[in-house]
């Protein structure tokens, strides 16, 4: 059978146009029963990168999430939401801030569902993931559409990341800071955590040097969903102006048969992808993968074309979120300024990822600038 996605057109946040964008895309699939067991335990996973108002296109909108609980509420499911922040290592500290400022703490106190914290956690394959996952029995994974400076496409796969608990995150990035490494780890999560259903909010979606806030918004208008995290992320590949195989956590979830690819085994209900599909995406200035270079040439050329971060002072508040996340400790403030030691760095961008303010840029190799890339 072919997996089946809805795409709908969604142009606003206002509630009731959420909820009945949202609402026709779970009727074309077949309804929630068809997903959750009605009075199951549900988790619902939204994507709350960093303690920023919905307006900054960040993280997973407020409504969005409204929408799902409603639906599950209508079949009797005992809710929690929940998410580990990327503040890597200071999620418990810093959660509540996040849950918040999102909205979503809100959206939960109206809707009188439990917010949770995932500060217990169970060793699954290797990976500390959040022991919530044994107290419910389906996961609603809501991602957000963005790019993002190391894995291309933040959306369905890559939203799981966040079920991991405490400093792993920060093991991770240090450990398996190749792109075709950190994609084995993330589909490793969703291969064990397996979600029921995935909903996508890319009403609002972010190009450019994603995900946090030095990606650029960019309205697409669009909710999707289904139950194929792979056939998800294909579909917002193609929306992107790239392959779907060009991003490296789908094609390691299709080569373990963990979703599909391939425009041929995927049914889209709903509006046709040609008709939303509109110039191709910004890419991030790190995206070499996307470009048409055979793989011996880039891996020829890995040492000499290279991505670095580097700070941008007169944007710089000195919060030190940047030295907090950083896998390798190779960022420093040194006389009031951030300082990069690039001897140790590894080009994760996790820097980047949670800056407030926009304030790490990327600095490119002269081969790479010379080369385009």
């Amino acid at each position: 059978m072919k997996a089946k996605i809805s795409l709908i057109k969604c142009d606003n946040y206002q509630p009731q146009r959420v909820q009945e964008a949202f609402s026709r895309a779970i009727g074309l699939l077949g309804g929630m029963s068809n997903f959750i067991r009605p009075g199951s335990r549900v988790l619902v996973k939204p994507n709350l990168l960093l303690a920023k108002e919905p307006e900054f296109g960040i993280t997973t909108h407020p409504e969005v999430v409204r929408a799902v609980i409603k639906l599950l509420k209508e079949i009797n499911c005992k809710i929690t939401v929940g998410d580990s922040p990327s503040v890597f290592g200071r999620e418990i500290e810093n959660v509540g801030e996040v849950y918040a400022r999102t909205g979503i703490k809100k959206v939960c106190d109206d809707e009188g569902v439990r917010l949770a914290e995932f500060n217990k956690r169970r060793i699954r394959r290797g990976i500390p993931l959040t022991a919530m996952l044994d107290e419910c029995e389906h996961i609603v994974n809501i991602a957000k559409f963005k790019t993002h400076n190391m894995t291309l496409l933040t959306a369905a796969i890559k939203n799981l990341f966040g079920l991991v608990v405490g400093t792993y995150k920060t093991e991770v990035h240090k450990n398996y800071f190749k792109p075709e490494d950190f994609a084995k780890i993330l589909v490793d999560i969703y291969q064990e955590a397996h979600p029921a259903l995935t909903i996508v909010d890319a009403v609002v979606a972010m190009e450019g040097d994603g995900p946090g806030t030095t990606g650029k918004l960019r309205k697409t208008n669009l909710l999707l969903a289904g139950a194929d995290c792979a056939a998800l992320d294909s579909i917002l590949a193609q929306i992107m102006g790239i392959r779907p195989l060009d991003i490296l956590t789908t094609k390691e979830a299709v080569s373990r048969g963990l979703g599909v690819a391939d425009n041929s085994a995927i049914e889209i209900l709903g509006e046709k992808i040609e008709d939303v599909t509109g110039e191709p995406f910004l890419l991030p200035a790190t995206s070499i993968k996307t470009r048409f270079i055979p793989k011996p040439v880039i891996n020829l050329l890995f040492k000499l074309i290279k991505h670095r971060p580097y700070c941008l002072h007169n944007k710089c508040i000195r919060c030190r979120a940047c030295i907090k996340a950083c896998p390798k400790k190779c960022i420093s403030l040194r006389n009031n300024r951030i300082v990069f030691y690039y001897r140790d760095c590894i080009a994760c961008f996790c820097c980047q990822e949670v800056c407030p303010q926009a304030a790490i840029r990327v600095k490119k190799s002269l081969l790479a600038k010379l080369a385009g890339l």
